[in-house]
């Protein structure tokens, strides 16, 4: 057990068909308990950050994280870049020591995106990194990039996209939304059967509180081997932290009020984790 890159458990997750958890660190507190959450049902996780989370708590500080607690914790870790768009975040992340990152070109023109992908391919081979790439767009608010209308993966575009930048996971557009928490989204299943069938990828769904959790294991069996899960667990934390600072005096221990937030966070996680096994 020990921090891997984005390949490394994919593949371990298509040989044994289930699925890995991505989940979003909103703050480096959070991370400690993330991971404690994979230890304790046994499966690999991907803790993914924003580029501007990263750049606020560090990404040199996340890397130390994940990297000590990946071998204290008996645990295989990712960490990973989520829709990066601009090259030099995407260095600076790798330069850091980040074992993944995804380049998101889904709003360029279709070759731009090929031509830009195939760069940070190239780029992550130097540090043993890996690379997500994304085709089609996922629809909703994240980190203030807003889509407004998602647009389903084409299927020819997705293969054509793979033979050209050999990407070790590709995002598509199924019908989810970013930051969607008050209500479930309709999955297009047919359009994932057939991407299943065409796209000889790990695919990955983004937009993961969205997905009604009865639809996970349909999911799975249809090659989604990375599920998001980020505005589920920042809605859980900020509300627990909206509990417990409202009621404390002013000179109580920080710890006494994070803590319980990141006890939500761990519960929730290791939910997440049990229906992801595939069972």
């Amino acid at each position: 057990m020990a921090y891997k890159t984005l390949k490394e458990v994919l593949k371990e997750a298509e040989e044994l068909n289930y699925t890995v958890g991505a989940f979003n660190a909103h703050n480096l507190e959070m991370v400690p308990a993330m991971i404690e959450a994979a230890h304790k049902w046994g499966s690999p996780i991907i803790i993914q950050t924003s580029v501007d989370t990263a750049r606020y708590v560090g990404m040199t500080n996340f890397v130390a994280i994940c990297k000590g607690m990946s071998e204290r914790e008996s645990v295989d870790v990712v960490l990973h870049l989520d829709h990066a768009r601009n090259l030099n975040d995407i260095e600076d992340a790798l330069i850091a020591g980040y074992s993944s990152v995804m380049f998101d070109g889904s709003s360029l023109p279709f070759k731009e995106n090929i031509i830009k992908t195939k760069r940070v391919i190239e780029l992550a081979k130097k540090y043993g990194a890996s690379v997500e790439g994304e085709i089609g767009t996922i629809g909703g608010t994240e980190e203030g990039f807003t889509v407004e209308e998602g647009q389903y993966t084409n299927p020819k575009d997705a293969v054509e996209f793979i033979k050209k930048c050999d990407v070790d996971a590709l995002a598509v557009g199924v019908g989810t939304h970013h930051g969607q928490f008050q209500s479930k989204t309709k999955l297009n299943f047919d359009l994932v059967e057939e991407l299943n069938k065409v796209v000889k990828k790990p695919l990955v769904i983004h937009g993961g509180t969205g997905v009604k959790e009865e639809d996970y294991h349909r999911l799975t069996e249809n090659g989604i081997r990375k599920f998001n899960v980020g505005t589920e667990l920042l809605v859980g934390w900020t509300k627990k932290a909206k509990e417990m600072f409202e009621n404390t005096e002013v000179n109580k221990s920080l710890r006494n009020n994070i803590i319980p937030c990141n006890e939500v966070v761990e519960n929730i996680i290791g939910h997440k984790i049990e229906l992801f096994m595939n069972k």
